[in-house]
């Protein structure tokens, strides 16, 4: 079967950004999904997965579905992993950094993948052979940055805090060698990373459904994108994206002591 096109893949996004547009801003309630600590989540995140669920099912009823709010159902090498709000505590803090990300693994590969911030209105996308960024009317073809050396880089993660069970001591080695460093923009960071405003993003502790969307928008626009002990990054972990591959492997040296 072919790919899901960029039709279809907006699609998911518009069923989506219906859900999550109209509750942003608005003082939406939140729960907490975690006990130990703070883990929210809000009505906008259940419906826009909801939304997006029932639009897969309608055109590919046969496929297997990864949600971060309602979890796995069906099975088969057809795999569509969903984050509803990547970034729900920007969500909940009124700054647009937060998107909806949809995509699509092939026999346990991402092949496909649309990241959704309908505030700013600003789509980025993988079909399968290139990545693009929608924005009001306008493509643009995505292409990652040149930069080789962690001298030379910019630097994202979400915060330097969550390296501290995982080797807090690396992180802050390669922050320091960094040019710029840059915290808390989520799923953002990786499509900036793509567009070529960002060199390299680290994170730890991600979900399936927090990275499949954007291994493909990475590496159609001709980015690297892997676990720290460098296997493929479709099953989470602590991952490291870089424009090029002398960047990335300088990053992993640096990480991994």
């Amino acid at each position: 079967m072919l790919l899901p096109d960029v039709a279809f893949l907006s699609q998911l996004a518009d069923a989506a950004d219906a859900e999550t547009l109209p509750r942003f801003r608005t003082g939406t309630a939140v729960d907490n999904k975690r006990a130990a600590d703070f883990d929210p989540v809000t009505e906008a995140d259940r419906a826009a997965e909801r939304a997006i669920l029932t639009a897969i099912a309608a055109r590919h009823p046969e496929d297997a579905v990864l949600g971060e709010e309602f979890g796995a159902s069906g099975k088969g090498d057809r795999l569509w992993v969903i984050d509803p709000i990547d970034g729900t505590r920007a969500f909940i803090s009124g700054v647009p950094v937060w998107g909806t990300l949809i995509g699509f693994c092939e026999a346990g590969r991402a092949r496909a993948g649309i990241m959704s911030q309908p505030f700013t209105g600003e789509r980025y996308v993988a079909d399968g052979e290139a990545a693009w960024c929608l924005h009001r009317g306008v493509r643009t073809r995505l292409a990652v940055s040149a930069v080789r050396l962690v001298e030379e880089a910019t630097l994202f993660t979400t915060s330097p805090r969550l390296f501290a069970a995982r080797g807090a001591p690396n992180f802050e080695a390669l922050e320091a060698r960094a040019r710029l460093t840059r915290f808390g923009t989520d799923c953002y960071a990786f499509c900036m990373l793509a567009a070529g405003h960002v060199d390299l993003v680290v994170e730890t502790g991600l979900k399936p459904y927090d990275i499949v969307a954007l291994v493909p928008i990475i590496e159609q626009a001709g980015g690297i994108v892997t676990r720290t002990d460098g296997g493929r990054p479709e099953s989470g972990g602590d991952i490291v994206a870089a424009g090029t591959r002398e960047l990335h492997e300088a990053a992993l040296a640096i990480l991994n002591g």
